[in-house]
């Protein structure tokens, strides 16, 4: 299932032109924990797939919390949404609402503490 979702996030970057950065809003603690759980193995998998294991860097760079340290968790979650054009960062928008994109954005920045 992990392996559709990301085959069609990477699909859907050639399919729609531009993916402006959204606005966000609502409450990352608001996700539930079995969801919560599912988000920590995306991150793990099929982030970890780009970004290292480890999140130390890969064919993308870095997300470790230190080398995220001074970025803004809407900023983050934003990027996670509509990925990164010309790159091979994908949108997650199709898969993931506003707020587990900024609960996995929190999750990278406090690292497994959350």
């Amino acid at each position: 299932m992990t392996e559709t979702r990301t085959l069609l996030a990477v699909c859907l970057v050639a399919l729609v032109p531009g993916w402006p950065a959204a606005a966000m809003s609502g409450d990352a603690t608001a996700i539930p924990a079995a969801r919560a759980d599912e988000l920590r193995h995306m991150v793990r998998q099929d982030c970890g797939s780009c970004h290292g294991l480890r999140m130390t860097g890969g064919l993308g760079a870095a997300i470790t919390p230190e080398d995220l340290a001074d970025r803004d968790p809407q900023d983050l979650a934003g990027l996670i949404l509509d990925g990164i054009p010309g790159t091979a960062m994908p949108p997650w928008r199709p898969l993931l609402t506003e707020d587990e994109a900024l609960w996995i954005a929190d999750y990278l920045l406090e690292g497994d503490e959350k």
